[in-house]
């Protein structure tokens, strides 16, 4: 697995994993109840991880719907 995307934003892993879907990818999220450890503030980023086969499409498809993976 290939880390695609990293964010505190709780509203674009959710976007992003759609799209993903979408488009026949799948995606697994880390660091969900990481929040645990921050008090639910949202300080530490959440990671999207996508196989390293999809990885440059799913790069692709991020770009082409202004979702930055920072990349």
């Amino acid at each position: 697995m290939e880390e695609l995307l990293r964010t505190t934003d709780p509203t674009i892993i959710p976007w992003a994993t759609a799209i993903l879907q979408g488009e026949g990818i799948e995606t697994f999220e880390f660091d969900v109840h990481m929040s645990v450890l921050d008090g639910s503030m949202g300080i530490l980023p959440r990671r999207l991880m996508v196989a390293s086969r999809d990885l440059y499409l799913a790069r692709a498809i991020l770009k082409d719907n202004d979702i930055p993976t920072g990349k």
